[in-house]
């Protein structure tokens, strides 16, 4: 196994690197993690997010040195299960789930994953978001099946937590192929304005800012409120609203704003927030594509692990975090992608260049064999 190892510098792109070492089987070691900081080495979440790959797996070895700034990851067999774990709260819940995405398809059981801790922030992408744009992104996949699902039994604003979430995922044999080149147009918008802790009102205000931007573009826009008291309502104040446009052919493409966190920064009015957050939802659908922006990585994933088959997606411009994506998938996959730029075209006037990606996928259940 040693000549199959891959080693890393610093402290970039953490998830990518450990999932796909699991999904891959090859080893990885990443060295100089902060090691010119003054507080050196690893992180408390990534600690945390190191510590759910243990659980989700069985057999994996992880060394790491006294200072925290070498990481040596073994991956085990993904084995999944009924699991628990208490993420840190200085990242959200959707920074663990991201990956469980990621991982669940492929495991030897069906998971059930409880996680703890933030459900709302302003830098990692809600549980609301992941529920409505990454789960309908993985069906037609045909990663489905009787329980794959995502609730907020309670949730819990930055910094204090205390929200609580079930993600379920049955076991997927066989990842299709995707030919997703035509988005259509926008047919819908649908939304959830969350409040917690503050008054139930503050969920109507975001409605309403929001509302007054989108009804000028399509009429059918449905924007629910959801006020959680007592116990569900985690240990901090807050509010947030999360939007999805969804097209005629069954594309998802989401936006969403969270209130900044009690005794960090600047309070936000919830008018603003909507507008901005209104905002935001138009420039992704400017930016085009079949999926949005934070699930660009998740696609590619799918795609790379899907029968050897081809798959086509058109997306909008590559974010950073899916161009080191495609190139990790590169390292670990040995798999590189047909990468076509689509110019906009009359009838669509403006928005921004598109990516149309082209790629056969190695198939999972025969790197599987490889690997063992």
């Amino acid at each position: 196994m040693a000549s199959h190892g891959l080693s890393y510098d610093g402290c970039n792109f953490f998830r990518q690197r450990l999932v796909l070492s699991t999904l891959s089987g090859k080893h990885v070691k990443i060295k100089n993690i902060r090691s010119k900081d003054d507080d050196p080495g690893l992180r408390d979440f990534e600690a945390s997010f190191i510590r759910l790959l243990d659980k989700v797996t069985n057999g994996s070895r992880i060394e790491i040195n006294q200072t925290g700034t070498v990481l040596f990851y073994q991956p085990g067999l993904l084995y999944g299960g009924s699991i628990e774990h208490d993420c840190n709260p200085q990242r959200s819940v959707g920074y663990y789930l991201e990956a469980l995405l990621m991982l669940a398809p492929f495991m030897k059981m069906s998971l059930k994953a409880t996680l703890r801790g933030v459900t709302n922030d302003p830098t990692d992408p809600t549980v609301d978001l992941l529920k409505s744009t990454a789960l309908p992104l993985m069906k037609r996949f045909g990663v489905d099946g009787e329980g794959f699902d995502l609730k907020v039994v309670k949730r819990g604003m930055a910094p204090g937590g205390g929200g609580e979430v079930v993600f379920t995922c049955p076991v997927c044999r066989t990842v299709k192929p995707l030919q997703l080149t035509e988005p259509g147009k926008i047919k819908r918008i649908r939304g959830v304005a969350y409040s917690v802790r503050v008054s139930p009102q503050m969920g109507n205000r975001i409605v309403e800012s929001a509302r007054s931007i989108l009804n000028q573009f399509l009429p059918d826009i449905y924007i629910y409120t959801d006020h959680m008291k007592g116990a569900n309502s985690g240990k901090s104040p807050g509010f947030g609203l999360t939007l999805v446009a969804e097209t005629l052919n069954g594309c998802f493409l989401g936006a969403e704003m969270s209130s900044t966190p009690q005794g960090q920064g600047d309070p936000i009015l919830p008018e603003d927030l909507g507008k901005n957050c209104a905002k935001l939802l138009l420039e992704e659908v400017y930016r085009g594509g079949c999926v949005d922006s934070s699930n660009q990585s998740l696609a590619v994933l799918l795609m790379t692990l899907g029968q050897q088959d081809v798959s086509k997606v058109l997306l909008g411009p590559l974010s950073p975090y899916t161009i080191e994506f495609l190139r990790h998938i590169k390292d670990f996959f040995q798999l590189m992608f047909k990468i076509e730029v689509q110019k906009p075209t009359e009838d669509e006037r403006k928005g921004g260049d598109k990516v149309l990606l082209t790629g056969v996928g190695v198939g999972y259940s025969n790197l599987n064999k490889t690997v063992k």
